[in-house]
Order: structure tokens, then sequence, then C-alpha cells
């Protein structure tokens, strides 16, 4: 809890004022306070607090019209706050109505002194997250700029509003679009923006993780539920507890483990492998994927029940050819963030290379700018802006199937050849021509990184060379 947040106490008997006052400051508050209503309104206006907590039975005006005039001013940042009712046994379902105009939370007297830290606490973070919301709105207006996110198109624009919307509640999120486009930073950017930013953000590449293993990592084990689980595990919904969960390519998990996901985000519960009981887990899940949902539906690579349970906003990332006049902007953003990176000073971007750039049509999408900046900002002198003459040698040009002088790209497929040897041939030689670089070679081939690493793992059982 950060020291000096204000606390306007509003309370008619003076005993329990001053007693509320003391304990509240002793917690590092700032206190001030009130005798009712009207005074507590005029309070309010001069001092801003960010939490009021008010008796609802006082004289002139009690909690109830505090609570409205608070209400009615609510266009005024200002005078945002948030309200704490302190009601008797009798006057509780008063109390819950007032919960429905906009009071916070309210509390039984006598006063519970755990309970009450822990509302001011609550509070506090959300305060501070609609103020980080507030300032994010005024930046993108400004700048075109959410969190990490840039672009001032109308289809970023878009994606930013929605962002601002949905952020700061537990809804989940799906997140689609073509590899490279900047899911990751969606999901970092609204769980910054929500509050719980406090806590970890966790995210997992179900595509990376063999089938054998997934179920641990994303749930967890105790000792000796396997061969080879020599301690227990704390899988990943434990690790994001009260934060936000990131299940990356999603598709590529097992219908199986899918189905168990379905249950702990039914229930809210999970059950480790080998536990015999179950924890409570609290977390935001946010899911993303570089396929076609529907396609993905009716290949039986994912569940339509997970589906529509992970797609209550439904957020799709166009690809970077589609909003180039983003990337200038995107670029200046990356080269500052490379510069810092690499302790380096490159001075700015020169139009030869934004030229070259925007003629681009990046199949690799946001991630390829990345990577390109990062390469030209470490062959750029200090104090120099980024030319053409930093792009990777044969940057733009357009690769044909003119005969060369080699065959070293060409596949011999011969009659006699089954499929799987033509499959093996060319997922190999598409290795070699990336560098044995998996992931790129997943995305020519159209393939997951997943599928690839089943298919390369077969080879090598079946002592093929791979």
């Amino acid at each position: 809890m950060p020291p000096g947040v204000k606390v306007l106490i509003v309370e008619d008997e003076p005993h329990a004022l001053m007693g509320l006052a003391e304990l509240i400051s002793g917690w590092g508050y700032r206190t001030e306070t009130a005798r009712d209503g009207i005074e507590g309104w005029e309070k309010i206006l001069a001092w801003s607090p960010a939490i009021v907590v008010t008796d609802l039975k006082m004289p002139r005006l009690d909690g109830l019209g505090l609570l409205a005039r608070l209400s009615e001013e609510g266009h005024n940042f200002k005078s945002s706050a948030a309200v704490v009712l302190l009601t008797a046994q009798g006057t509780i379902q008063t109390a819950v109505e007032a919960m429905k105009l906009g009071a916070y939370d309210f509390l039984l007297k006598p006063v519970d002194a755990t309970r009450l830290r822990n509302i001011l606490a609550n509070a506090t973070r959300q305060r501070e997250t609609e103020i980080e919301l507030e300032v994010a709105r005024r930046r993108l207006r400004e700048t075109g700029v959410l969190g990490s996110m840039v672009g001032t198109s109308k289809a970023m624009r878009e994606i930013f509003s929605l962002i601002e919307q949905i952020a700061p509640s537990n809804v989940s999120v799906l997140i689609t679009g073509e590899s490279g486009t900047g899911k990751e930073l969606v999901a970092r950017t609204l769980h910054d923006l929500s509050p719980r930013k406090p806590h970890p953000f966790v995210a997992v590449n179900c595509a990376a993780i063999p089938e054998t293993l997934i179920e641990s990592e994303i749930f967890g084990h105790e000792k000796g539920s396997f061969t080879g689980a020599l301690e227990r595990r704390i899988g990943c919904f434990e690790l994001a507890t009260q934060g936000t969960l990131l299940l990356d390519e999603l598709a590529e998990m097992p219908i199986g483990t899918q189905a168990k996901l379905l249950r702990v985000l039914e229930e809210r519960k999970l059950r480790r492998l080998g536990a015999r009981t179950e924890v409570d887990v609290d977390v935001r899940v946010l899911a993303a994927t570089n396929r076609n949902p529907e396609e993905a539906i009716s290949g039986g690579n994912l569940r339509a029940d997970l589906f529509y349970r992970l797609n209550v906003f439904h957020i799709h990332m166009p690809p970077l050819r589609t909003h180039l006049e983003d990337l200038p902007s995107m670029a200046e953003a990356m080269l500052a963030e490379m510069n810092a990176k690499h302790n380096r000073n490159v001075a700015g971007l020169a139009p030869s290379i934004l030229d070259r750039m925007i003629a681009y049509n990046w199949p690799g999408n946001a991630r390829e700018l990345r990577n390109t900046i990062e390469r030209a900002v470490i062959l750029c002198p200090d104090r120099a802006p980024l030319d053409a003459g930093h792009l990777p040698p044969g940057f733009g040009k357009q690769h044909t199937a003119a005969p060369v002088a080699d065959d070293s790209s060409v596949i011999p497929v011969r009659v006699g050849n089954t499929v799987d040897e033509a499959e093996r041939m060319l997922i190999l030689k598409t290795l070699e021509a990336t560098g044995q670089n998996k992931t790129r070679a997943a995305e020519i081939l159209g393939v997951s990184l997943k599928t690839l690493h089943n298919k390369l793992k077969e080879y090598s059982q079946a002592g093929q060379p791979a």
C-alpha cells in the first residue's frame, strides 16, 4: 500500500470518529474527518480523498445522501472516490441497496479492524487502476500509445478502445491473429491496465510443451504422481494466483487437457496430478491462437465449449501489411526500446529506411519488424540515424522460382517415394533453408510448432536422420 493515500472519515459520534482516524492513520493513510454529510461533501471538494469511510445514519446529510452526491458528480474525475459505508445490524438491507448505487463496500458496527484494513487496501488498488487507465487514455489520445502498443490507424484505435473497456474486468478474452502480430503484447496490456497488475503475468506456449508434460505444466503435480515426479510442482494456474494467465497457441493443447481446463474455468478449482484434494484458483485467463477458431473447432483441434467459455471478448490483431500507416510510429518506439536494451544512441530513422520498410509486406509482422530494427541498431554507429544500408542483405526482394545454378532448394521426389518420405524430405529441407529455425520452418510449412517437434521426434525414434 503506497503511503499517503487520502481517506476521509465521516462520523457524527465523536469517540468513534477519533478512534477510526487513529486506527486508519496508523496504517499509513492520510486522514481527514467530518461530523456529518454536509461537512464531508465540503471536505471531498476541497481535499479530493481516494476513499470515503462514512456512517450510514447522520444528521443533516446521511451516508446515502453523500453517496448520491458523489454519484451525481461521477463525471468529475477529481471527485470520484471509493465509498465504504458503516452500518448497524438493522440497516444491512439499506447498505446492500447502497452497493447497487455505487458504494464500494459496507462494514458492520462495531468495526472489524482486519476487515476494514483489507477493504481499504482493495479500494486503494482499484483507485490506482482507475488512475492508470485514465492516464493511459490521455496518452492514447495525445500520442496513439496504449501501454507498449503503438498505432493511430482505425484498426488499432478500435483495438485500443476495446482493451480500455475490458481491461479492468475479470472476463476471459480470446486473442487471434497471425504469428508475430503482437497477441502476447495485447495480453500484457490487458494485465497492466487491470487491478491484477501487482500480481504475476504468466504466459505458457501450449505448442512448445510435449503432450506428456502439458497437464503437469498447467495444473502442477504431486511428488510421485508419475515416473520422474521427484517433488511437488506448482503449475501455471497457481503461479498466476491473483494475476493473469495467458494460454498461447490454445488450439495446440491436447483435447483431453482442454476438457480439464474447461472444468477449472467453470469451477475455479483445480486438482494437481496425483492430488486427492482440490485447490481454489483466482486467475484471469486469456487465450491466444494463430489459427482460425472456427476451422480449429471443425478440424477437431479445439473444443467448441472451451471456445465459447473463453471467447467472452474477441480481439483480432491485424497483420502489419494491412496497417502500414502505423509502421513509422511502431519503428520509432522499437528504436527507443533497442537503444535502451543495447545501451546505444541511434538518432532516429532516415527517410530511406522508412521508404523501404513501407514498401515491404512483412510476412513476419511486428516480430519481424522488431528483429529488423534490433539488427539495424547494433550495426548503426552512435548518434547516426538508421538508413537503408543497415537493412539485411536482399531486404524486401521477392524471391521467385527462377532457375538457379544449383539444386539445393529442390526436393528430389521420385515415383516410388511414399508420402511419408516426401513429407520428411520437405520438412528437413525447409529446416535447412531456415538455418534450423523451427518456428520459422513451421510457419512456412503451415503446421504448428508442436506438430513439427512431433515429426522430428518420430524421425529420431525411427533412426532416420533429422
